[in-house]
Formats: structure tokens, sequence, C-alpha cells
């Protein structure tokens, strides 16, 4: 049974054109081809980067928070109580008005006390500044690299200028070092994306950063495979082009460094709209649902790749629009929060928070979702 399933799995009308086999990509006269087996090796090195990642933030994004003065928020802990740790974990976070009063009476504390030490704890919960300043700077390293390297594979070849030559040949295409180096790093870096994503700071777009890790590692894996390699180096250095401009301004938006966080930001929206609502779909997925057509048939593997290129775009199309929301509050000198965050809660003093009558004043604040906030000391 499972000799069937890989037989059907790996049957060349899936992965490949009309009239040709696996046996036409075995390696023959120095000539290098893509395999499967190949990829292998990224598991080990997606643990390899969780280990250098576990480090970086220790001995480099950790002394760089320092230099930056980025400064945690004192935060007062909520005091320890069985009964309202009882209902935080197992109940919610949130308690309605109702509820509040009858963990009241169960505590012995009074409802405003009972919505003081709830709006503590969730504090608590919240990661801390310098956990989201080492992320960004990780992240920012990464990317920043990425595409410097990603634009040495790819500028001096004909397919940079001309998507025509990204087919010629196909898929008849042999590989260079570099090209495969690139692509391992690459899928190693987004498998350990996926492996810490529970540990790492959670925004409000939580599953479409799950759905997005997933279907970037589905199509780089199925691109090697069926060697999209060359349209696939294209679609990597076009990603990593604006994503390390978004981590930058993270970086100086914890530090609060004002002015230069807002100016990396609206330099990262217009690459990040001009990217990937402009050249990913009237260049590259033009090249990769046009041109094949004019070589052969179209097969599982054609539409499998651009369905998944379909998903990414339209998670493009998502951030876009949050990306243009916050850029046009900051042309119009508005506050502007990142959205997909949570923002933490304050007291103006031990003894006196905003509550109205039914209920806590500043429950809305439990569901903020802030992009970059410009206060510097509560958001991401």
């Amino acid at each position: 049974m499972l000799q069937i399933l890989y037989d059907y799995f790996w049957w060349e009308r899936l992965w490949l054109p009309v009239n040709l086999t696996w046996a036409d990509l075995e390696d023959r006269d120095g000539r290098i081809y893509a395999k499967a087996s190949d990829l292998y090796i990224t598991l080990p090195l997606a643990l390899l980067f969780l280990i250098i990642r576990y480090f970086f933030e220790i001995y480099v994004a950790t002394p760089l928070a320092a230099l930056l003065n980025v400064k945690e928020k004192t935060r007062l802990r909520a005091s320890p109580n069985p009964t309202l740790e009882n209902f935080y974990c197992t109940s919610g976070k949130h308690p309605k008005q109702a509820e509040v009063e009858l963990l009241s009476r169960k505590s012995g504390l009074s409802s405003r006390q009972v919505e003081r030490w709830f709006r503590r704890r969730r504090n608590q919960d919240r990661p801390s500044l310098l956990k989201k300043f080492r992320e960004a700077s990780w992240r920012f390293t990464f990317y920043l690299i990425a595409f410097i390297a990603g634009m040495a594979v790819i500028v001096d070849k004909p397919w940079f200028y001309d998507m025509k030559e990204v087919w010629k040949g196909y898929p008849i295409q042999s590989t260079i070092p570099s090209q495969y180096w690139y692509y391992m790093i690459e899928l190693s870096f987004y498998w350990s994306l996926l492996f810490s994503i529970a540990s790492d700071v959670k925004r409000k777009d939580f599953k479409e950063q799950v759905i997005h890790h997933v279907a970037t590692i589905i199509l780089i894996s199925f691109s090697w495979c069926a060697n999209y390699i060359r349209a696939g180096t294209l679609i990597m250095a076009l990603h990593d082009s604006s994503d390390y401009l978004l981590e930058s301004a993270k970086m100086f938006n914890y530090a609060g460094w004002k002015n230069t966080c807002n100016t990396i930001f609206i330099v990262f929206a217009i690459v990040f709209i001009i990217t990937r609502l402009v050249i990913l779909p009237f260049w590259i997925l033009h090249c990769t649902i046009v041109y094949p057509l004019q070589l052969y048939p179209a097969f599982f593997g054609y539409y499998f790749f651009n369905s998944m290129m379909g998903v990414l775009q339209v998670l493009h199309i998502f951030w876009a629009y949050l990306i243009l929301r916050m850029a046009l509050k900051f042309v119009t000198g508005k506050l502007v929060e990142d959205e997909r965050s949570d923002r933490e809660e304050t007291e103006s003093s031990e003894g006196d928070e905003a509550i109205t009558s039914g209920g806590m004043k500043n429950h809305h604040l439990a569901n903020g979702h802030p992009i970059l906030n410009n206060n510097h000391r509560k958001n991401d």
C-alpha cells in the first residue's frame, strides 16, 4: 500500500510535462539536476538556524538593544491568587461583568481589584520589548543577507532580464552550487520560523503567518523538485527585498527612534507595493502562467505551483491593505500602531483605573491590534 502511494506521489505526470520522465533529470556529463533528496538537509539546517538564533539574540541583539537604549516598561505583577489564576487559565482572560462579580465573592476582593488583577495578569503574558527587538533583529539580519546573496545569485543570469529565459530548455535545466545553497538556506530558514512560531511574538495575523510559512515551504520544496528553480530564485529574492526594511523599522520603533522608524516604514511600504502588487503579479506570475503554455500543455505541477502562488498573492493583498492604511495615518500625522499586535493595558495609578459601572472602560484595549506605535514603549 505504501509503495503504491509512493509511486503515485512521484508519478511523472504530476511533476513533469508530458513525454518527460525522471530519467531525463538524472545527472550526466557533469551536469547536476535538482533532486527531492537534496531537501533532507533543510531539517537539520533549520535546527542549526534555531541554535544560531539563540546565540545571536544573546550576544548580538541584546547588546545592540542596550546600545540603542531599548528599555522595558515596569510592569506591575498580579498578586498570587489561586481562584483568579484558575479562571484565567481555564475559562478566559477577559471575564464578563457577571463573572467579575462572582469572582469577587469567591476571592474576597472587590470588583475593581479583580479587574485590576486580570489587567496585570494579561500584561504579564505579553512579550517584553526586548524579546520583540531581538526577534526583529534576527529576522532583519537574515533577510538582509538573504537579499544580498539572492541578488548575487541571479543578477548575472539571463532570466533576470528576460523572463522567457526562465523556461528555455525546461525542465532539462541543470543547477549550480549557488542556486543549491540559496534554496537550501531559504527553505531551512522558513522551517525554523515554523518550528519557533509558537514561542515567537504572537500577532493578530498569526493564522495568516502560519499559512504564509506553510505555503512558502511547499512552494520552495515543489519548485525544487519540479525544477522550477529559475522562477523560484526570482520569487525568493523579490520577497526578501522588502522584508528586511520592515524588520529594521520595528527595531527603531522599539528603540524609540520615531522619525527613523517612520521614514523606513514609508520606504518599506513603497517597496512592498511595487514588488508584491506590481512586479509579482504582472511579471513573475505572468511568467509562470503564460510562458510555460507556449512550450507544453498544462499539467498538475503547473496548476499546483500557480495555485500556491495565488495563495501568497492573496496574503500580499491582505497585508498591503494594512500597510496602506498605516501609511495613510503616517501622511496625515495620526498615531500609527501595529494592527497585528496586542496593546499593553496601562494603569494611571495603583488605585484609580478608569472603570465604568458596567465594567472595565479599558476592556477594549485588551483587543486593540496596533503596527508601528510611535509611543514605542508598548507595541510592535
